[in-house]
């Protein structure tokens, strides 16, 4: 089954949060990391290039959390959240609501 996201849309499958936002990819990677220090988390590898970006950190459990960030199209950023090797759509979304403040 896929899913189509549409900018806005957040849908939950198989474990990952995805969802499309109309931002750049270099803002919503720097949106990710001011979230994930603000919400306490440990950063522990980040990667990013033109075409994508991944940051993955740890929670206070050392739960492992990944977001992966792909350019769409112009102005546009695929972004998918995983927490934990089975996901959690808590956690998941406590993320991607302090990623949009900070966007």
């Amino acid at each position: 089954m896929v899913a189509a996201v549409g900018a806005g849309t957040v849908a939950y499958i198989r474990g990952d949060m995805e969802t499309v936002e109309s931002a750049d990819i270099e803002a919503v990677y720097k949106a990710v990391l001011r979230a994930m220090d603000k919400l306490e988390l440990a950063i522990v590898q980040k990667s990013k290039d033109a075409m994508s970006a991944k940051v993955t950190a740890r929670d206070a459990q050392d739960k492992k959390i990944t977001v992966k960030l792909a350019a769409t199209t112009e102005g546009m950023t695929k972004v998918s959240i995983r927490v934990g090797a089975f996901g959690s759509e808590t956690k998941s979304r406590l993320i991607y609501d302090q990623m949009k403040k900070e966007l």
